[in-house]
């Protein structure tokens, strides 16, 4: 009998939200400390555009396009928090330690099972904060975005949780052969940086290598770049086509990670062999 995956997934989150309201002042507290880092980064911009129109001269992301921008990586950012970065961080003990036993033993499809288990639900704070941000963002725009390109935002979101959760759950997979690999998830943290940016900053003899790494061999670039630039410019043919490949890109992670986890799992050696 195959299991119910939304009964599941819905019994994961009424679970991480008791585990999570057991500790109501820790709760409290780690929204509190999210909001906080996220209040530093909106005041270190909102000095930068004192004194400056644009992030990067000709690039168009004025005071209003960044905000929608940086709205958008805090959606990306938290949700991926939500729903996966907890999973992610335990995954390497769970195969150091030969409980991954117990989730192979589970009548349900193993990467389900180890990459919702817990919610957490403190990085929703971030949500709602991305959301009023997001909102006054476009009250300030010159143009009104369509209802198109408003599902196409959503379309994109998706996308780039796609791509971070991706290269997640390769990273973590890795582990099977590494046993620990908390150097590997400092490069995730590392890498994802350049995804908190335009990708029109990127030029130069340094830039623009960069870019070109970060949109084609690992497209970190794409995640909050695209839904961003389809909500707060008119479009474009180069946003049509970015965004194409954007679609494309998070599938073909999706398999191939998907691929390489299920490849980890046919050598993974458990704590009864």
């Amino acid at each position: 009998m195959h299991p119910n995956y939304f009964a599941v997934f819905r019994e994961f989150a009424r679970n991480s939200l008791v585990r999570e309201m057991t500790f109501r002042g820790n709760f409290l507290l780690d929204c509190v400390s999210s909001l906080s880092w996220v209040f530093m980064q909106l005041g270190l911009y909102l000095v930068i555009f004192e004194h400056t129109d644009q992030l990067g001269s000709g690039t168009g992301w004025g005071r209003w396009p960044f905000f929608v921008f940086l709205a958008t990586t805090l959606f990306v950012n938290s949700l991926v928090q939500f729903f996966f970065m907890t999973n992610m961080e335990e995954l390497s003990d769970l195969i150091r330690t030969g409980n991954l036993d117990f989730a192979l033993l589970k009548p349900i499809d193993t990467q389900f099972l180890l990459s919702l288990r817990k919610f957490e639900w403190s990085s929703l704070a971030n949500v709602v904060f991305a959301a009023i941000l997001l909102a006054v963002s476009l009250g300030h725009l010159e143009f009104r975005p369509t209802p198109l390109q408003g599902v196409l935002y959503v379309v994109f979101i998706l996308c780039g949780v796609a791509l971070l959760y991706s290269l997640m759950i390769a990273l973590g997979s890795v582990s099977v052969w590494l046993g620990r690999n908390e150097s590997l998830y400092d490069f995730w943290f590392y890498i994802t940086n350049f995804s908190r940016y335009p990708m029109e900053i990127y030029e130069g003899p340094f830039g623009t290598p960069l870019r070109l790494a970060f949109t084609f061999a690992v497209p970190i670039l794409l995640v909050a770049n695209v839904p961003a630039r389809l909500l707060a410019w008119p479009f474009e043919s180069q946003d049509w086509r970015l965004a194409g490949y954007a679609f494309v890109a998070s599938l073909v992670a999706l398999v191939a990670s998907r691929k390489l986890f299920y490849k980890a799992l046919a050598a993974y050696r458990s704590a009864s062999s």
